[in-house]
């Protein structure tokens, strides 16, 4: 209880409310309806915050049944639908977000994911594609030659820093740019271009290597299982072993690592392959489990998105499958809102800016809130009263 009410728990949880209700001003700021009675309003106040309601109301309500149950209907395969698709939209942020998380903890700042999701979706979408092989087998290579794309991507950019002392974050925007036009330049090739088709596409991927899908109406595909498993398996890395104590060793104090007799070059390699595989991950469920096959956007913008998931999820390995759903939601509840009620879906990126916003300066949201923060060892005030210390 006293981490949830003193500690960066509570930060994150108020970021998101704080958000949410900037969300809604603008909400009710672009409703015409709202600016119409705003016309009027020191003669009949009361209508103005009557629109304002039903259009605030109205959007996080489409919102809510677009993205997590539709209380309209009334089997329980149609009604959880929404909940599936926001499964589908978080399983690629999740596990990027764990690539880049995992740097994080390393003390490196990845924001190449954008281009280890490309050259994994290149990989996994080739063999898919246009290699011949027997259904299992077909699949499991597909998935690790993505695996081994991305991390091939960010290998690269452990090798530099490690060898050379190159800055991560310029060798990673630039390989961003070269990812992006490699795969432009292939989807213009005979082995990577559709037969037949004038604009930039693949052809599609064998049923023999495509994520199977849970149920016949929903997108959600094996690939949120897999996913999970990978973020258990940060979560092992990082609290279990030798190798993740190195990680987080380096990460707070790569001189007095090395001092310890850690090997600062060899855990940047390390950690970059593993950030590169997993964002590699998040490129095979987009062209093997949701797209399933390969266009120039495959990536959608997902390695940049990635970056504000683990913040959210302060670089933990459940935080950002949190932050992930949550973003998730965002997504598969955006197009039904501005569907249903007309709200602009850009109200949902300045939503996700708003939550990354408050999450980087908490004593922001601290001093809205009021929330004291607790020194060490000295409970909350309120508690060793009521409920006791």
């Amino acid at each position: 209880m006293r981490e949830l009410t003193s500690g960066s728990i509570l930060v994150t949880i108020l970021s998101v409310v704080l958000a949410l209700l900037i969300g809604a001003v603008l909400i009710a700021a672009s409703d015409p309806d709202v600016q119409d009675r705003a016309g009027y309003f020191f003669s009949r106040p009361g209508d103005t915050f009557e629109a304002a309601w039903n259009s605030v109301s109205n959007a996080y309500s489409a919102l809510f049944t677009g993205s997590i149950i539709d209380i309209n209907e009334y089997t329980v395969g149609r009604a959880l639908r929404p909940l599936a698709e926001t499964a589908t939209n978080a399983a690629p942020l999740i596990a990027a977000g764990l690539g880049v998380a995992l740097a994080f903890r390393a003390g490196l700042f990845n924001i190449g994911a954008e281009g280890q999701i490309i050259l994994g979706a290149i990989l996994a979408g080739y063999v898919g594609f246009g290699w011949q092989l027997p259904t299992g087998l077909h699949l499991i290579v597909g998935v690790l030659a993505g695996i081994v794309g991305g991390a091939v991507w960010g290998g690269v950019v452990g090798l530099l820093k490690a060898r050379t002392g190159a800055h991560e974050v310029i060798v990673t925007i630039m390989l961003n740019y070269v990812a992006r036009f490699l795969i432009a330049y292939l989807l213009t090739t005979a082995a990577f271009q559709r037969p037949g088709a004038a604009n930039p596409v693949s052809p599609i991927v064998d049923e023999s290597a495509q994520l199977p899908r849970f149920f016949d109406d929903s997108r959600l595909h094996l690939g949120f299982v897999l996913v999970i498993l990978a973020a258990f398996g940060v979560w092992w890395l990082l609290e279990r072993s030798t190798m993740g104590f190195e990680f987080r060793a380096v990460g707070a104090n790569p001189t007095a690592a090395r001092t310890a007799g850690m090997s600062v070059s060899r855990t940047y390699i390390w950690v970059m392959l593993l950030a590169g595989g997993l964002a590699g991950l998040a490129g095979v469920m987009q062209v093997l489990g949701t797209e399933r096959y390969l266009t120039t956007g495959i990536s959608g913008g997902l390695g940049f998105d990635a970056i504000t998931v683990a913040l959210l999820g302060r670089a933990s390995p459940w935080g950002t499958v949190a932050a992930g759903l949550l973003f998730g939601a965002l997504r598969a509840g955006g197009v039904p809102m501005q569907a249903g009620t007309g709200t602009p879906i850009d109200i949902i990126l300045v939503i996700q800016s708003l939550i990354v916003l408050f999450i980087a300066a908490p004593p922001l949201v601290r001093a809205i809130f009021r929330v004291k923060v607790r020194a060490a060892g000295q409970p909350v005030a309120g508690l060793q009263r009521g409920w006791g210390a």
